[in-house]
Order: C-alpha cells, then structure tokens, then sequence
C-alpha cells in the first residue's frame, strides 16, 4: 500500500535546536520524531566526507550501509502507510547535516515506498 497523503519529513540537529524549561532540546513539531544519532553510522567521523552533506551519494552509501538502516527506513515506511498516517516524520542526527538529511531529501527514496513532499 502506498500513503495517499503528503507527508513532510523534517530533518534536525540536536545540537541546534532551542532548549525547554529542563535543559533538553525541543525537536520540531511532528507526528514521529526519530533520533538516529545511536542508529546510525555518523558520516562525520569520517575525515574524507566531514565537509559533505547528506545530499552527497557517498554520504548516503555510509549511512545506508549502517546495520539496520534499511529496517529503519520501512519501520518508517510502514509508518507512514498507517490509513490514519503522519503528516510529518522528523529525523534528527547530532548536527543535521548528514544522517537525517540523508534520509529526508530523497537519498535512496525507493526505501521509503512514499511520495516525499518539502
């Protein structure tokens, strides 16, 4: 089955967004917020693609080849199929640029089995 409304994915940097009241940092407003800063391989320990984005294909290969990435992305997937789905679906990494960028752009949108809207 394919989601039949829009569904925006948001990607965040934990390490940019404002604080709340207990010190913890407020992610943007979304139906699922998932952190993938333990789940997957962070493109910017790697000296040679630091300075790239997740929109760069060699950042992707990394990040998609981390174990359980694929299982990830159709948790999400079916996710986003539910009848009653999400609208938005954030995917936050340490500082934004690489994993959750990855997987909101388009990097390998075949996974994803939805149609992604900016």
């Amino acid at each position: 089955m394919r989601s039949t409304h829009p569904i925006r994915l948001i990607s965040f940097g934990y390490l940019h967004l404002p604080t709340g009241p207990d010190g913890f940092p407020v992610p943007p407003a979304a139906d699922r917020i998932e952190d993938v800063r333990d789940r997957l391989r962070d493109p910017a320990a790697a000296r040679d693609i630091l300075d790239l984005d997740g929109l760069d294909p060699r950042v992707q290969d990394v990040v998609l080849n981390t174990p359980g990435a694929r299982e990830l992305i159709a948790n999400l997937a079916d996710y986003a199929d539910l009848p009653a789905g999400p609208r938005r679906i954030a995917i936050g990494c340490a500082g934004g640029r690489h994993r959750g960028v990855d997987r909101t752009t388009g990097g390998h949108a075949e996974l994803w089995r939805i149609p992604q809207t900016a």
